[in-house]
Parts: C-alpha cells; sequence; structure tokens
C-alpha cells in the first residue's frame, strides 16, 4: 500500500499527514493548483501545491512539464545548490556554475511521495486547535 506524505505549511510551522494514494484527489494537479483540505479532514481549509519529492528523492519542479524524471541544465532554482563543498568552506559560491541535474516534472504521479502544500484558505476550527504544537519535555535532575 503507497502512501502520500502531506506536508501542509501554515504562517508559523508545519504538519506531515499520511494518506493512501487510492483515496486522494491529487493524482495529475501541478505545481501551484489549488484543492480542498476535506479528504485530509481539513474541513473548510484550502491548500496550494507547492512542490514534492519522488520515491528516489528527486525533487518536482514547476518550470518541467509533465510527470517523466528528465535531466535539466540548471544555474538557478529548486535542485541546485552552487557552494563549494571542498575544505569544508559552504560560503562561497562559484559565478556562472552550470549543472546537470535530475529533476521530476511539474505533474503528481504514483511516483511521487511526498507532497508539499500551503493553506491559503483557513476553515473553521484554528490550525494550532487541530494540530496542538508539541510540548518540548524539561529534564529534571
Amino acid at each position: 500500500m503507497a502512501l502520500f506524505k502531506f506536508v501542509i505549511s501554515d504562517k508559523e510551522r508545519s504538519v506531515q499527514l499520511e494518506k493512501d494514494q487510492k483515496e486522494c484527489p491529487v493524482l495529475g494537479r501541478k505545481i501551484g493548483d489549488t484543492l480542498p483540505g476535506d479528504f485530509l479532514g481539513l474541513e473548510g481549509y484550502e491548500m496550494k501545491i507547492t512542490g514534492g519529492h519522488d520515491k528516489d528523492g528527486f525533487a518536482m519542479r514547476k518550470d518541467i512539464e509533465g510527470m517523466a524524471k528528465r535531466k535539466v541544465l540548471l544555474t538557478k532554482g529548486v535542485g541546485f545548490s552552487a557552494r563549494l563543498k571542498r575544505k569544508k568552506i559552504l560560503k562561497d559560491t562559484i559565478k556562472g556554475l552550470r549543472k546537470r541535474k535530475s529533476l521530476r516534472g511539474n505533474t503528481i504521479s504514483l511516483d511521487v511521495v511526498q507532497i508539499n502544500c500551503k493553506i491559503t484558505k483557513s476553515g473553521s476550527k484554528a490550525f494550532n486547535e487541530m494540530f496542538p504544537p508539541k510540548q518540548k519535555e524539561q529534564k529534571t535532575e
């Protein structure tokens, strides 16, 4: 049984929910589409799809059409990092660097595992009431 992991972000925090792929109306939707949150138990909420990852860890990118995985030459954006990784210096970036990376298209298929969403319209019940923040445990010595 395959699952979708939904990472739903509010302005302050995010929550991860899991749902079976057969019960989700997200197949064929694209990055940027809005969908109701009723199937996740978020009555009255509306969410916008902002991205995701497939089963192999490749990121979805908005400007690549379709469901397939493609190798794309990148200069910036999602899936690209222009940092130097030698000698543990991660602050410097290389100007003019281009990389060929494998990325997933912008349409959700059965290969996608994680779907990132952000809330665009709130429901009657507050987000913090539905998913209360976890209390940090205090050490007693």
